[in-house]
Parts: C-alpha cells; sequence; structure tokens
C-alpha cells in the first residue's frame, strides 16, 4: 500500500490551505466537505497544478515537491490521471482519438494498460467512432476517465467528476467507478461535496472544512465518531459497513448479510451468495434494550453489542449519540431520557434493534 505525503501552507487573501497528511492509498480516498473548503485545492497541489511555498508532496519514497530541496516535479511528468469536473474532450476527435490522446501522453515504456482493456473495463465499444457532441454526459465523463487512465497514472484524482451530471447520469457512471481499483487496482483520490456519493466509493474519508483536515480515517469509523454529526449532514448519520450475501431466502423474500461472524436480514437483494454488498445504517434506525429480547417483535435484527461511547449530552437538545461495537462500529441515536432510563456507561453489553438496512445502491444521488 502506496502513502501519499503532502505538507502545504498556501494562503490567499480570503482563503488559506494548512495541511500536513499522510495518506494510505487503498481502494478509494474521499475527500468529502463543503464548497470552498479546499478539496480541489489540495487536489491541484497534489497534481502539481499548483505550487505551495514551502510545501513538500511525495508518494511513497518519489518527492514530486519539496522546496527546501529545491524539487518540483510538473504535472506532465508526475505519473498520475487527473479527472476534472467537466469531461474537457477535444472536441474535432472522436472518442477513439480522444482515448489514445491519453495513452502518447506517456512514454511507451510507462504503458501499463491498453486501449481494449480501458474500453471493456467503460463499456465504450460502440461510442469509439463518435465525437464528444454525440455523447450525453456520462458517456463523455466515462471517456475522459479512460483517457485519465491511459497515462498509466500510479495515482488517479478525480475532482468531482459527477458534479455537471443529472440523477440518472450519476447512476450510471458510479459502476464504473467503483470497478477501477478492484480491476486495475489503480489507488483513487476522490473529491466530493455528496455525502452519497462517498457512501458509495470511499474506502478511506477525510473531511475537510475552512483549508483545515478535520478527520482522516477508514469510512466505517469516520461515520461512527461521535462528533460526526458536526462535520456531516445529519440525516446521513449511521454505520457503513461492507458485508457478503450469505444467502436467500425465497420463501419470505429475505436475503441473509454476513460480517464478522454476525448476520443481517434484508428485503431479497439480487447479489449473488458470496458477492460483497456494502450497507448503511442510520443511527436514527438503531433502538438499544439492555437484556435479550424476550418478546415477539417486527424488528428481525438484534445484535448483542457493547457501548464504547456517549456523545456530548446538551441541555437544550433532546437526543444524543451511542458508540456501539457489534464487531464493527455502529451508532445510534436515542433520546437523553431513554439514556438515563438505560443507564448506559461505556463498556456495557447491550442489545442493538435495528429498525432498517439501507443499500448503496438506493442511496439518492
Amino acid at each position: 500500500m502506496s502513502i501519499l505525503t503532502a505538507q502545504l501552507d498556501l494562503r490567499y487573501p480570503a482563503f488559506s490551505l494548512q495541511v500536513d497528511l499522510e495518506i494510505p492509498l487503498r481502494g478509494v480516498t474521499a475527500v468529502f466537505g463543503p464548497s470552498g473548503c479546499g478539496k480541489t485545492t489540495l487536489l491541484r497541489c497534489v497534481s502539481g497544478l499548483e505550487r505551495a511555498p514551502n510545501g513538500v508532496v511525495r508518494l511513497d519514497q518519489t518527492v514530486w515537491q519539496d522546496d527546501k530541496m529545491g524539487t518540483f516535479v510538473p504535472l506532465s511528468s508526475r505519473p498520475v490521471g487527473y479527472v476534472f469536473q467537466e469531461p474537457r474532450l477535444f472536441p474535432h476527435l472522436s472518442v477513439q482519438s480522444n482515448l489514445e490522446y491519453g495513452r502518447k501522453r506517456v512514454p511507451a515504456v510507462r504503458h501499463r494498460i491498453t486501449i481494449d482493456a480501458i474500453v471493456e473495463l467503460l463499456g465504450l465499444k460502440r461510442l469509439l467512432d463518435r465525437r464528444p457532441h454525440k455523447l450525453s454526459g456520462g458517456e463523455q465523463q466515462r471517456v475522459a476517465i479512460g483517457r485519465a487512465l491511459l497515462t498509466s497514472p500510479e495515482l488517479l484524482l478525480m475532482d468531482e467528476p459527477l458534479s455537471s451530471l443529472d440523477v440518472q447520469r450519476k447512476r450510471e457512471i458510479v459502476p464504473f467507478i467503483q470497478r477501477l481499483n478492484t480491476e486495475l487496482s489503480i489507488p483513487i483520490i476522490y473529491v466530493s461535496h455528496s455525502l452519497q456519493e462517498i457512501l458509495q466509493l470511499a474506502t478511506t474519508l477525510i473531511i475537510m472544512k475552512e483549508g483545515r483536515v478535520m478527520r482522516l480515517g477508514p469510512l466505517s469509523e469516520v461515520c461512527t465518531q461521535l462528533d460526526a454529526r458536526y462535520f456531516m449532514e445529519g440525516r446521513h448519520m449511521g454505520a457503513v459497513i461492507d458485508t457478503v450475501v450469505e444467502s436467500h431466502d425465497t420463501e419470505f423474500g429475505l436475503t441473509t448479510l454476513g460480517f464478522s461472524g454476525r448476520h443481517l436480514f434484508v428485503p431479497h437483494q439480487e447479489q449473488s451468495i458470496g458477492e460483497g454488498l456494502r450497507v448503511q445504517i442510520l443511527s436514527r434506525d438503531v433502538s438499544i434494550i439492555t437484556s435479550p429480547p424476550d418478546f415477539h417483535s417486527s424488528v428481525l435484527n438484534v445484535l448483542e453489542a457493547t457501548v464504547t461511547g456517549i456523545g456530548t449530552i446538551h441541555a437544550d437538545h433532546p437526543f444524543v449519540d451511542i458508540q456501539l461495537d457489534v464487531g464493527v462500529p455502529l451508532l445510534a441515536t436515542i433520546t437523553r431520557k431513554s439514556l438515563v432510563a438505560l443507564d448506559l456507561h461505556p463498556g456495557q453489553r447491550v442489545y442493538a434493534q435495528i429498525k432498517a438496512v439501507s443499500f448503496r445502491q438506493e442511496y439518492e444521488m
């Protein structure tokens, strides 16, 4: 696993970017935050499009910028692919020629990916003879991704690549992005202000605010920290869990998902047995009981849990967040009155009742 180091201090009259990062590049590293928080500036500095004075940018032991050493490698010489918000295709060239342009940008000795492989991966075969104006927005963005990949990058940078697309086009292109890392083993840094995109794609999550990094870590951990509601959209706050389809119950229309030795029963899913499925359990859909349920209930999913933390209690707010361990981190939002009635404390064994499970493909875009 590669490590990207970025030490940047870039100041403008109305904005400054100050970060000191070591990012483990596995899967998709998502950079999330509101518009104007510095996400794109961070990406531009990593790529070499922008230079932070006295900055340091390094991929493993390869130095791309270190001003104290007098080193600055321009974008054209960095092994990175860059996908912008807009496709930026050459309008006078066909899809085939746009793809070939990406491949020609790097010496033949660095070629690791073939055009045929990219055409197959991104579903571009029927588009090769078309000009960009004959493509939909989603098709254009797939071509732009293919052109970036044909530079055989060691790192792919994606700057809000779905922001200009409508909901249907977004839903079409997300599966292609999900396949990039698994099939090509190229780490991705993905910038977005859409939490829905992040929940579908990310392995690691960086949360930014006002030019600073507020949180960095595995998606499942960052989303279930007790202060998550201060950095994320409250209505989407909750655990993100990668599960495996274990079985289908055709009689009752249910699918059993497995994770960390635990099981979830959900409405029937089309995935095959053994296939992975990412789910989200919102904190508002988790309730807590302190003893094993000995009554009949419509709630199918009841997991033994340990209380690992209790959020800040505010006298003017009726709810409090409870952090749980069910083999993976889980978050529950309950009333302050329930907290007192149950006498909850860290280390306590309890049971989490899960009222609803959301699926990656169902997230609103």
